[in-house]
C-alpha cells in the first residue's frame, strides 16, 4: 500500500478476538522489544549527546570532519541493514539476528574508554553502527509480524515511544554524569557500556523466539496464501530480495525515503546550529536532545494511530513540513527566548510523524517471508541518503557558513517534499464500466414469419 492507504478496507474480515469493538492490546512482542530499545537507547544516546562536543571541542575536529564521521556513523549502519534483513529472512530467526546486532553494539561501548584519538574512535563507531544495522530490520519485522495490518502504525508508534523514552533519559544521564564526574567523558562511556549489556539480557530473557511469520497477526493476510503446517518454506534467495524492487508501491516508498533523506540535516548538526544561534553554554548542550525526545515520546503513539485512521501519506508529509518550519526558525526567526523550545518541539513532531509511519507503510507492501528484507531496503536507502546529506552539509558549512548551508537544505527539502507528495498521491479507483448488453441475434433466413 502507498503511504496514503488507510488502515483496513471496509468490510474486511475481523481478526479473532476483535468482535467486541474494543481496541486490542499491543502485542507482548512489541512491548518486550520496546523495553529492549528503551534500555539500549539510554546507552546509545548517552554517547550521542556528548559526541559532537567531544569530537569538535575536545579533539579539535572541523565541521567538515564531523560531517564525514557522522555520515560514516550512519552510512555503515545503512549498508549493514541489507545484510541483517536478508539474513533474518533467510535463517527465519529474527530474534537471533537482532540479538547479534544488540550484542555487537554493547561490546563497542567499553572500547571507547580505551581510545582517545580520531582514527580508533571512528573504527569503534563504525562497529557500533554495524550492530545497529544488523538489528534494525529484524526488530521491525518482529513488530510488524506480530501486529494486524490495520494497527501497524499504532504498534510502531508504541515501540518508537518506548525507544524515545530511552532517548530522553540518555542525554539527561550524560548531563548529570558530566556535572559530577572528574573524567566526565570516560564516565559517560563506562555507564553506557553497563546499560547496553542490560539491554542484551532483557532481549534474551523476554523477547519470544517464536515471534514472526504471522504469529499474533490474526487471519492470514489476503496477499499471501497459507501454507500447510508440514510444508517446509523455500529458503529466501538474494534474487527474491532484489525482486522486491519490482513492486511499484515499494519502489515509490523507497524513492521518497531517499529524496527526503538527502535533505534531512543530521540531528547533531541541528543541535550545533541551535547552540550557535542562541549562544548556549557547552554545559547545556547534552540537554538539547531531551526536547526532541520529549515531544517525540508524547506524540509517537497518537501520530501512528492517526496515520492508520486518515492515511499515512498525509501524516508523513506533514512531518516533513514541520521539519521545514524548524529550518525556517533557525534561519530567520528573531532571537526569542522561546526559540530553542520551538525548534526542538518541531523537530520532535517531525520524528513522531515519520519515524514509525514509514516502516508501517513498508510492512503493508511486503510479503511476510521477505518482511525484514523489504524494511531493510527502504531503511538502507534512507540512511545512505542521510549519509550523503551529512557530508554535503558539513562541506557547505565549512565553505559557506551555517546560514547558506541551512538555506540550501531547506530549499532542497521543499522541492523533495513536493515530489514525494506527487509520487505518493492516492491512486484513483478505476471507473466502473457497465456491462455491455448482448447484441440482438440476427433472424434466421431459413425461418418463415
Amino acid at each position: 500500500m502507498y503511504l496514503a492507504d488507510r488502515s483496513a478496507p471496509a468490510g474486511a474480515k475481523a481478526a479473532p478476538g476483535r468482535g467486541s469493538g474494543r481496541s486490542p492490546a499491543v502485542a507482548s512482542t512489541v512491548l518486550a522489544l520496546g523495553t529492549v530499545s528503551l534500555i539500549t537507547d539510554v546507552s546509545s544516546e548517552m554517547v550521542t549527546a556528548v559526541l559532537p562536543l567531544y569530537l569538535i571541542a575536545g579533539l579539535g575536529l572541523s565541521p567538515l570532519g564531523f560531517g564525514a564521521l557522522d555520515g560514516l556513523y550512519n552510512g555503515v549502519s545503512a549498508l549493514v541493514q541489507l545484510t541483517g534483513g536478508h539474513l533474518a529472512d533467510r535463517v527465519r530467526n529474527h530474534k537471533l539476528v537482532a540479538g547479534i546486532g544488540y550484542g555487537l553494539s554493547a561490546l563497542c561501548k567499553p572500547l571507547l574508554l580505551l581510545v582517545h584519538s580520531l582514527g580508533p574512535i571512528s573504527v569503534i563507531l563504525a562497529l557500533e553502527r554495524t550492530g545497529k544495522g544488523l538489528r534494525t530490520a529484524p526488530r521491525d519485522a518482529l513488530i510488524s509480524l506480530s501486529t494486524p495490518d490495520e494497527l501497524q502504525g499504532r504498534a510502531f508508534g508504541v515501540h518508537r515511544a518506548m525507544d524515545t523514552t530511552g532517548a530522553l533519559l540518555g542525554p539527561l544521564a550524560a548531563f548529570l554524569i558530566l556535572g559530577v564526574a572528574v573524567d566526565g567523558y570516560d564516565a559517560v562511556f563506562g555507564v553506557s557500556a553497563c546499560v547496553a549489556a542490560l539491554g542484551v539480557v532483557v532481549l534474551i530473557l523476554f523477547v519470544p523466539s517464536g515471534a514472526g511469520f504471522g504469529s499474533g497477526s490474526g487471519d492470514t493476510p489476503p496477499r499471501e496464501a497459507a501454507t500447510p503446517a508440514t510444508a517446509r518454506p523455500n529458503p529466501v534467495r538474494l534474487r527474491d530480495a532484489a525482486g522486491l524492487l519490482r513492486l511499484p508501491r515499494l519502489r515509490a516508498l523507497a524513492l521518497c525515503a531517499v529524496l527526503l533523506g538527502l535533505t534531512t540535516v543530521s540531528d547533531a548538526f541541528v543541535y550545533l546550529l541551535l547552540q550557535r544561534r542562541t549562544g548556549m553554554d557547552d554545559q547545556w548542550f547534552p540537554l538539547l536532545p531531551l526536547g526532541t525526545a520529549a515531544v517525540f515520546l508524547l506524540l509517537a503513539v497518537p501520530a501512528g494511530a492517526l496515520a492508520d485512521r486518515i492515511g499515512r501519506r498525509t501524516v508523513f508529509l506533514t512531518g516533513h513540513a514541520l521539519l521545514l518550519a524548524a529550518y525556517g526558525l533557525l534561519l530567520w526567526a528573531p532571537d526569542w527566548p522561546a526559540l530553542p523550545y520551538l525548534v526542538l518541539a518541531l523537530h520532535g513532531m517531525f520524528y513522531a510523524a515519520t519515524d514509525g509511519v514509514l516502516p508501517a507503510a513498508v510492512a503493508a507492501t511486503v510479503p511476510e517471508s521477505l518482511r525484514a528484507t523489504g524494511l531493510a531496503l527502504v531503511g538502507t536507502g534512507q540512511a545512505l541518503a542521510r549519509f550523503g546529506c551529512s557530508l554535503a552539509f558539513g562541506g557547505a558549512w565549512t565553505l559557506w557558513g551555517t546560514g547558506p548551508a541551512l538555506a540550501a537544505a531547506a530549499a532542497g527539502l521543499l522541492c523533495c517534499a513536493a515530489v514525494a507528495g506527487f509520487v505518493l498521491r492516492p491512486t484513483p479507483p478505476a471507473p466502473s464500466v457497465p456491462p455491455t448488453p448482448p447484441a440482438p441475434s440476427a433472424p434466421d433466413p431459413a425461418r418463415r414469419p
